[in-house]
């Protein structure tokens, strides 16, 4: 049995009971999509531990205001001492939110003023492409994505994408807010390998694909808005693919790439190029963050190793900045998870007493899922106010991280990522230094083994109590919205995506 309400089915799943423990199988699609086949060195590590998260802090945080945009609040924390660590309080590259990314206008609006059409000549050094939307995602080059494909439009794309040989489509972050809106900044997916498996799935899906995304692209305009409403065929766009100077792969011949005396060759090349000021930076600042996780013992760390073996030099190679912008976008994701997975705990224990206490299941006799209506008012409750908290809390958390790698995504050169991913580096490790203080100072006894200024105390307070009250005028805004019914929101999503999605 699964949840009855679609909201509850995509938040919850199904509850899964293995043994004395209780623990909520995660909805693909929930918090985030973590099955992906990025290329990232195993050095590059991730740790992470049973124990739970600490209530997490964050030096941005994200609210709404009177519309249904999201808005990022001010951070008043003061400054570090050590100058090269500081983040610069006037430099805000999410300052504005949603806004603070570019965006084509909406085809809705295209179509209202009667633009599109395929032009009479195309900008210099422009092509047409197909453009595929999936949905919220941001895409990073040098990364490898698996894609079924079922829809018609989308199937006759491959087909088209495969006669003309090309075997190449765009894809671009979708709006969070704005139906038919996607960012102008979007990469190339080109497609390596293509199964047709109708006859195994009873023609429910035409294709499996893998790709490889090889290049950012700027996206100038969509030829035919109207395709998105009427959804008789897929969208074409007029974009520049973006030849980038500091790409030191040989395009072309992927056998050679995979070759282990060419790795060694680039890997050679790289480890003799001096590393320019940004990206000693950024690796100084890589270190203090992975240092203050294991001082703070985060669930979700970095390992030290991966200081050592952190890829800053420029190009799509192993070795390239690409590979980090993934670990970060990967260990972003995992925190989520974590986080989301602690907030289920204290339900999930909830729920088992009420099994063994109220209906008598042993151990052996627990099912394997729970229908909602099978739980007690108590417990129902429990699982619509868990949703609200859920939203609140963690989908600004999503929305803010996607935002921070699309508008790395979009940065103009390699000195400019560099300086983008320290500084949402050091904003993480300033938000551990926060949540450093907050524990010493609520721990039994004060003895956190930090000395710190009462005024630094008191900042540290306020900003908590603050946090507290917004949650707090948040639920109670959710609680009046769901007045009078028993639907719980919208999807139940915490990735905004459009109906087009196959992530």
């Amino acid at each position: 049995m699964k949840f009855e309400s679609k909201a509850l089915a995509t938040l919850m799943a199904f509850v899964s009971l293995t043994g004395s423990l209780a623990f909520v199988n995660q909805p693909r699609s929930n918090v985030v999509s973590s099955i992906r086949k990025n290329t990232i060195p195993t050095a590059f590590g991730l740790e992470t531990s049973d124990d739970s998260l600490n209530l997490q802090y964050k030096t941005n945080t994200w609210k709404k205001s009177t519309s249904t945009s999201l808005q990022m609040a001010e951070d008043d924390e003061d400054d570090d001492d050590d100058s090269e660590d500081d983040v610069d309080d006037e430099y805000d590259p999410l300052k504005d939110g949603v806004a603070s990314v570019s965006w084509l206008p909406s085809l809705s609006e295209q179509v209202a003023s009667a633009k599109g059409g395929i032009p009479a000549e195309i900008r210099n050094g422009a092509e047409i492409l197909p453009l595929f939307p999936l949905g919220g995602m941001v895409y990073t080059p040098n990364s490898e994505h698996v894609l079924n494909i079922f829809e018609p439009r989308y199937r006759q794309m491959y087909t088209d994408i495969l006669m003309n040989g090309s075997k190449r489509f765009i894809v671009s972050m979708s709006h969070p807010e704005k139906e038919g809106t996607f960012a102008t900044t979007g990469v190339i997916f080109y497609l390596n390998d293509l199964k047709e498996v109708s006859e195994e799935t009873g023609d429910a899906i035409k294709y499996i694909c893998n790709h490889r995304v090889t290049k950012r692209v700027q996206l100038h305009t969509v030829l035919n808005p109207e395709a998105w409403t009427a959804r008789d065929t897929y969208l074409k766009v007029e974009a520049t693919i973006l030849d980038e100077g500091d790409d030191e792969e040989i395009s072309g011949d992927e056998d050679l790439k995979d070759n282990d005396i060419y790795k060694s060759l680039v890997g050679a090349i790289s480890d003799s190029r001096p590393k320019t000021k940004e990206e000693k930076e950024l690796s100084k600042t890589f270190s203090n963050l992975v240092e203050k996780q294991h001082e703070l013992e985060e669930d979700v760390r970095f390992t030290r190793a991966s200081v050592e073996t952190l890829a800053v030099a420029p190009g799509n190679g192993g070795d390239g900045l690409w590979a980090t912008i993934r670990l970060w976008q990967s260990f972003i994701e995992q925190r989520l998870v974590s986080r989301q997975n602690e907030m289920q705990m204290e339900f999930q224990e909830k729920l088992l007493a009420y099994l063994k206490k109220e209906k008598g299941i042993s151990d052996k006799e627990l099912p394997s899922a729970i229908g909602f209506d099978d739980l007690s008012p108590a417990l129902q409750k429990e699982v619509q106010d868990l949703q609200k908290r859920m939203s609140v809390e963690l989908q600004p958390m999503v929305l803010e991280s996607t935002l921070a790698i699309q508008k790395i995504l979009e940065a103009e050169d390699h000195t400019a990522r560099c300086e983008l991913l320290k500084h949402f580096v050091e904003s993480e490790k300033k938000r551990l230094e926060t949540k450093g203080l907050l524990k010493g100072m609520f721990a039994p006894g004060g003895g956190s083994g930090l000395t710190v200024e009462d005024d630094e105390i008191k900042d540290a307070k306020e900003e908590k109590d603050k946090m507290v009250a917004d949650i707090k005028a948040s639920l109670e805004e959710a609680k009046k919205d769901d007045k009078g019914g028993d639907n719980v929101g919208g999807s139940g999503s915490l990735i905004m995506d459009d109906e087009d999605a196959f992530q």
